[in-house]
Parts: structure tokens; C-alpha cells; sequence
């Protein structure tokens, strides 16, 4: 009789109850990103990954919407998007590629120097303006939105793909801040005759 090979069961998920640090610990070993200790926590990127940023209430289209994305925070009325580290530097040359050069997006990137605030880890409540929308996941697994030439994962989300989306929200949203502020904040806009 052949053996059998008991099936591989994952280890479980690490919370920020199971690192003594909290959330400087939980980002550095659950994820292995680095992190700043200090009222408030801070991510440095460029390393784990790069962050597009762009309005919320753009981002929370883009959600909607449904392209592929990798983690995604609240700051604020900001949202952020993580990326793979690198893809701050790609962002100019792909909005140009996608022919969005010159057209004011709202649509920044944070790379190699850069830190952002950290969210609360998953489970530990939304403080202030900053939590997960979509949280990274532990152990070294997470999917970073990449440009194939940059060493991306085969099962990652595409960049190319999200920055596309992305530039689209956020004409959007300022398209129809736009409309708003000339039928004076009603959101409806005037009949034209002639």
C-alpha cells in the first residue's frame, strides 16, 4: 500500500497580537516591509513597494470598477495604491504611453525615498483617516501591480491595466467636480438652448 501524503496546511496568518512591536512588527515580519516606529507608524517605499496616489473618491471608482489591484489604503481624501517597488519611476513615461501626458490626472506616485503612513494592521480598527480598503496579505504573498520588464509576478495584476483605469477615475471625478461647480454644487447641469 502506497503511502499517503498528508496535504500541506498553511501557517497561520500573523496578526499584530502575535508580535510584541504591534503595527511596526506585524508590517516588518508578517510582510516584511520596513517601517518607522512613531506616532504614526510610517512604510518606507521603494523597497516592498511603490504607491500610486490619487483622489478617493477616483479610487473608490476604480474599486468598483474592478481592475485587478494590489493592497489599497485611505489617507484621508486620498487613496493609495501599492504597487511594485520601482513602478513610481515608470508612472511620467506610461501616462505619456497611454496618451494622458499633459492632462491634469491628480495622479502622483511615492517610489525609491518616499514613506507613507501606516494603516492600522487588518483587524486592529481604522484609526484617523487611515485603514485598509484592500489589505496586503502576510507572509511575503502579496500581488503587487508591475510592468512585466520590471520582474513582476506571472499571477500579478497589471499595471499598464490599473494606471489605465486609474488616469480614467480620476478625469472623470475631475470632469464632474467641474460640472458641479458651474451649476452651482447641485451636481445636475443646466439645460443649454439656443
Amino acid at each position: 500500500m502506497a503511502a499517503t501524503v498528508p496535504p500541506a496546511v498553511p501557517h497561520p496568518r500573523a496578526s499584530a497580537e502575535d508580535v510584541p512591536e504591534g503595527a511596526v512588527g506585524w508590517y516588518r515580519t508578517a510582510l516584511g516591509w520596513d517601517a518607522v516606529a512613531g506616532p504614526p507608524v510610517q512604510l518606507l517605499t521603494g523597497a516592498a513597494f511603490d504607491v500610486l496616489e490619487l483622489p478617493l473618491d477616483a479610487g473608490a471608482a476604480l474599486l468598483a470598477r474592478g481592475p485587478a489591484t494590489g493592497p489599497a489604503a485611505a489617507a484621508g481624501d486620498r487613496m493609495r495604491l501599492l504597487t511594485a517597488a520601482g513602478t513610481a519611476d515608470e508612472l511620467p513615461s506610461l501616462l505619456e504611453w497611454l496618451d494622458w501626458s499633459g492632462v491634469d490626472l491628480d495622479l502622483a506616485a511615492v517610489g525609491a525615498g518616499g514613506r507613507i503612513t501606516a494603516p492600522p494592521p487588518p483587524g486592529q480598527g481604522a484609526h484617523g483617516e487611515h485603514r485598509w480598503l484592500r489589505p496586503p496579505t502576510a507572509g511575503h504573498r502579496t500581488r503587487l501591480p508591475a510592468l512585466s520588464g520590471l520582474g513582476g509576478r506571472a499571477d500579478a495584476p497589471d499595471l499598464v491595466r490599473l494606471v489605465a483605469a486609474a488616469a480614467a477615475e480620476c478625469h472623470r471625478v475631475r470632469l464632474l467636480r467641474a460640472v458641479r461647480a458651474r451649476a452651482g454644487g447641485t451636481g445636475v447641469q443646466p439645460l443649454a438652448f439656443s
